[in-house]
């Protein structure tokens, strides 16, 4: 094993995949002179060349067309859009084409393309460009939503992407490409579609995915201090959920907590209180609770970004009801 950054451990996944595959190639906003946005693709357009990491104009929906177009015709785009808050322009051709291709096409064609790039809040960056999408793409038939929070699963989780047949919506976060943590020297690849225990535990089950899995975790430190055992689980996949592996952690702990990052309406919280109480009613021993971001814009201010996103305190006080305990 060696600890690398976020972002190279994502580099090194499309490289590899490039250097197997020639039909692989990178698109998007400043990928290949500026070595990307977040320096993601640095010195790919060195070994791979222009015809393979391509610059395009400020014009999501046109080099989202353009990368649905060439995955119809055998080759494997990835397109990084700079956030996902600027994907929305290019959500018909994520939603209407590349989701719909192999239905409508009665089989005839698919789509194997990536979209990748920095999902949710990084800061002040104000209303427009802080919004995080996971449960808004996984509401779409017919494509993947994976949702990363560190450089193994990143890295492991890329390079299946980018193999599968299915278009695929990867998510990351800009606040973590700097983050440290270990990849093994060897290829190795991770199932999209399949969670990821990352603290056992046997008091409350907390789920979680991208940055919120900071808050997570974080937050099983502090209970462990008050004798409380959690159990994290990193969704990692959203669309499709891993059920199984959330329905067995909870009908070992018997409570559940959800920490995400999304506005609470519809958000993939809800949906997972629905599955779990249809699956696993009887093993509850308290109301199924979540925490997510305020049903409001994130405004620029640092107090009202701190309101807005879920914290620690506000996780282990949400535990401690669900334990019946004092807060």
């Amino acid at each position: 094993m060696r600890t690398i950054a976020f972002r190279q451990a994502l580099r090194e996944a499309m490289e590899e995949e490039m250097r197997r595959d020639p039909n692989v190639f990178l698109m998007g906003e400043e990928v290949a002179q500026y070595n990307g946005a977040y320096k993601v693709s640095q010195g790919m357009l060195d070994e791979f060349g222009a015809k393979r990491i391509i610059d395009t104009p400020i014009a999501e929906l046109g080099f989202a067309a353009i990368g649905v177009g060439a995955a119809s015709n055998g080759l494997r785009p990835i397109v990084e859009f700079m956030t996902w808050n600027f994907a929305v322009l290019a959500l018909d051709q994520i939603l209407n084409h590349a989701a719909k291709m192999l239905s409508m096409s009665g089989g005839q064609f698919s789509c194997p393309i990536v979209f990748r790039g920095p999902n949710g809040s990084a800061g002040q960056l104000g209303a427009q460009h802080s919004q995080a999408f996971e449960n808004w793409y996984a509401n779409i038939p017919g494509i993947k939503v994976v949702s990363v929070s560190n450089p193994y699963d990143a890295k492991g989780l890329l390079k299946s992407a980018i193999r599968d047949a299915d278009p695929v919506v990867f998510m990351e976060s800009e606040v973590m490409y700097g983050d440290m943590g270990e990849v093994p020297e060897e290829e190795y690849l991770i199932p999209i579609g399949k969670a990821d225990i990352k603290r056992a535990g046997t008091d409350v089950t907390i789920v979680s995915y991208n940055k919120m899995m900071k808050v997570a975790l974080g937050a099983a430190e502090e209970l462990a201090k008050d004798g409380i055992s959690a159990e994290v689980i990193d969704l990692r996949t959203i669309r499709p959920l891993d059920w199984q592996t959330i329905v067995e952690s909870v009908k070992k702990t018997n409570r559940l907590v959800i920490v995400e990052e999304q506005w609470p309406m519809a958000s993939i919280s809800s949906e997972i209180s629905y599955r779990v109480q249809k699956e696993a009613f009887d093993y509850l021993d308290a109301p199924i609770r979540r925490i997510t971001s305020a049903d409001t814009n994130m405004h620029y201010a640092p107090t009202l970004v701190a309101a807005y996103l879920p914290d620690v305190p506000r996780t282990v006080s949400l535990v401690k009801e669900v334990m019946y305990m004092k807060k």
